[in-house]
C-alpha cells in the first residue's frame, strides 16, 4: 500500500511526471483500484522534489488538488449510481467488502467530516466518497467537504515536503525516515480499528495461520 522506499517513490514520480501524478491521486481518491497506491508519501516526496527544482511547486499543488477533487467526485458519482447494491458485491482483487464496512463505521462516528479526515487515512480515503454517494449525501455538502479536505491534503503534505527541502541542508538524508514516519502515522488509525475489532483481528490471524501452515 503505502510502504514504498524513498528511491522507488522518487523514481516513480520523475518517471510518470505530472500526468502520472494526476492519474495516481485521482485513482487513490475514489476508485476501487486506487486503495493500494501511495498517497501521503507520494505528496510529501513530490513536494521535496519540487524544492530541488525537479518539479514546479506552483503547478504541483494545484494539480494534486484538482486530481483529489476529481477522484472524490468520481467515487461519489459511482456510489450514488450503484447505491446499497455495493454491499452485495463479491470480493475481488480490487474490492474488499470489509474495507467498505470499516469506512461505513468511520462515517457513522464522524459524519460528513469523514470526507476531510479520510484524506489522511489510506483505504478509508478511497472508500469514503463512494459511501457518501451510496448514502445520498447532498452534493453541495459533499463538495464543501471534498474541497476543504483536498485543499488541506494537497497543500499540507506537498508543502511540508517542499519546506523540508528548502530549509534543511542535505534534506535528502532525512527524507526516507520522515516518509516512514508519515506512513506509520497515516495507517495508525486504521490499524487501531483493526486491532480493536475482534472479528477483523481474528480474520487476519486466520489468514496468517493459513499461509504459515499451507
Amino acid at each position: 500500500m503505502e510502504f514504498i522506499t524513498n528511491l522507488d517513490l522518487q523514481t516513480l514520480i520523475t518517471t510518470v511526471g505530472y500526468v502520472g501524478l494526476f492519474a495516481i491521486v485521482t485513482a487513490e481518491s475514489g476508485l476501487f483500484i486506487g486503495f493500494f497506491l501511495p498517497g501521503d508519501s507520494l505528496l510529501f516526496t513530490s513536494g521535496f522534489l519540487a524544492s530541488q527544482n525537479i518539479l514546479n511547486i506552483w503547478i504541483l499543488i494545484p494539480l494534486i488538488f484538482i486530481a483529489a477533487i476529481v477522484g472524490d467526485s468520481i467515487g461519489y458519482a459511482f456510489g450514488k449510481h450503484i447505491g446499497p447494491r455495493i454491499f452485495t458485491r463479491d470480493d475481488s482483487l480490487f474490492f474488499n467488502k470489509k474495507h467498505l464496512i470499516r469506512t461505513q463505521a468511520f462515517y457513522e462516528k464522524h459524519g460528513g467530516k469523514t470526507i476531510i479526515l479520510a484524506r489522511f487515512m489510506p483505504i478509508v480515503r478511497t472508500f469514503a466518497p463512494i459511501l457518501a454517494g451510496v448514502g445520498n449525501m447532498k452534493y453541495s455538502n459533499f463538495l464543501f467537504y471534498n474541497i476543504t479536505g483536498g485543499m488541506l491534503w494537497s497543500g499540507g503534505l506537498t508543502g511540508m515536503g517542499y519546506l523540508l527541502g528548502k530549509t534543511i541542508p542535505n534534506a535528502d538524508k532525512y527524507l526516507l525516515p520522515i516518509i516512514l514516519l508519515i506512513i506509520v502515522i497515516s495507517v495508525s488509525p486504521t490499524a487501531y480499528h483493526v486491532l480493536k475489532d475482534k472479528e477483523l483481528r481474528d480474520d487476519i490471524m486466520n489468514k496468517i495461520k493459513a499461509k504459515l501452515y499451507k
